[in-house]
């Protein structure tokens, strides 16, 4: 199984010049967003503390503006650098640890996976909409919209080109990066409604959800006993 190995010098300068940062959350098991750059911090062994502000509850928004302006998760918080949105974050961290290749060393393969996750970020509505993230969650024989089954061809689409430029190595770019990160919700949506794929792709998804900074969201989101019944009744 890959992950980044840091090496101990650097793990250190880390620990100590970087233990300030704060990651602002919402409900592991329903917040996409906030998923992205928290698998990234940890697959990259990047110190960090976890604020984590419960959804749907009635000081959401109140607690969330102790952050941010803008009233949305995640955010991250760097003594006096605030940087929201999760594509804003994942960049400033690429930028800070550089060290780290948090995306791809390649000039071609970085353009390439930057225009995914941008297209990721900025897409796939209907998959959003007909299938909201819910990791506890186990959904059979959901009817979903033309809209929502062409995200999921373009999303195959994606991989599938990701695999045919860059060989057939564990992840999308090779190594474990922001891409994988950015895409990582996306196979928690495909695991809660059953969602069929090509036998490379489900290695890939079986690949993700092994990967040990994703175990470990799962693992906490199972633990969690908060529940949005507006969210939920999505499910239905």
């Amino acid at each position: 199984m890959q992950h980044t190995e840091i090496h101990p010098t650097l793990a250190a300068l880390m620990d100590s010049q970087r233990s300030h940062l704060r990651l602002v959350i919402g409900n592991k098991n329903y917040s996409s967003w906030s998923m992205r750059p928290w698998v990234l911090m940890k697959a990259f062994r990047i110190p960090f503390e976890e604020i984590r502000i419960c959804l749907g509850r009635p000081d959401t928004t109140a607690r969330i503006a102790e952050y941010s302006l803008a009233g949305k998760l995640p955010v991250l918080l760097d003594e006096d650098t605030t940087a929201w949105d999760s594509l804003a974050i994942c960049e400033y961290l690429a930028e800070q640890f550089s060290i780290l290749s948090l995306w791809p060393e390649d000039v071609a393969a970085r353009a390439h996976a930057r225009s995914i996750c941008a297209e990721m970020h900025s897409g796939f509505a209907s998959l959003r909409f007909d299938m909201p993230m819910n990791i506890r969650a186990h959904v059979k024989d959901r009817k979903l919209s033309s809209g929502a089954q062409a995200d999921i061809g373009r999303i195959s689409e994606i991989w599938e080109d990701c695999f045919s430029r860059y060989g057939a190595n564990a992840y999308l770019f090779g190594a474990f990066s922001v891409a994988d990160a950015f895409f990582a919700p996306v196979v928690m949506r495909f695991m809660t409604y059953g969602v069929s794929l090509a036998p490379a792709l489900q290695a890939y998804a079986e690949r993700i959800v092994a990967h040990p900074a994703v175990a470990q969201w799962m693992r906490e989101a199972a633990l969690e006993t908060e529940t949005m019944p507006e969210h939920d009744a999505r499910l239905q």
